[in-house]
């Protein structure tokens, strides 16, 4: 699966042109999808804001399955020189903090894709994540 999303990665980096991030710019699209197996698959909603052309706040909403709670994620970016660093949280479970680095790319009409790696201080992991969406 790993090599799945990476491959993507790749392709995406070599036919996509690198996006632009302007203040005033929302973004919805999928939190990420990583470290799933492909029959757990679920999309989860995202929302993010650009408050300055280098830091974009935003928030998801998931859940594991019917029988858990739904959890509110927040998470900030701040992009530079092309890359972006990933700070986000579970809830609010500062055990659950995640650092990252991506780099989003604009596919076409304001599409994006957002590869990234991904360390999870609670489990202790390093995951590549993914999200897809729209920006305007």
């Amino acid at each position: 699966m790993k090599k799945l999303f990476l491959i993507l990665a790749l392709i995406c980096g070599l036919t996509a042109s690198q996006a632009q991030n302007t203040k005033g710019t929302w973004y919805i699209g999928t939190g990420d999808i990583e470290n799933v197996a492909w029959t757990d698959w679920a999309v989860d909603a995202s929302i993010g804001y650009a408050f300055t052309d280098a830091l974009v706040i935003g928030g998801s909403i998931s859940q594991d399955n019917a029988d858990a709670d739904i959890a509110l994620n927040f998470n900030a970016r701040y992009f530079w020189n092309g890359m972006f660093i990933h700070a986000g949280m579970n809830g609010l479970n500062f055990d659950e903090i995640e650092l990252g680095l991506g780099k989003m790319f604009t596919l076409r009409n304001n599409i994006y894709v957002d590869p990234k790696l991904v360390y999870n201080a609670g489990s202790e992991t390093v995951n590549l994540g993914i999200g897809f969406g729209f920006k305007f």
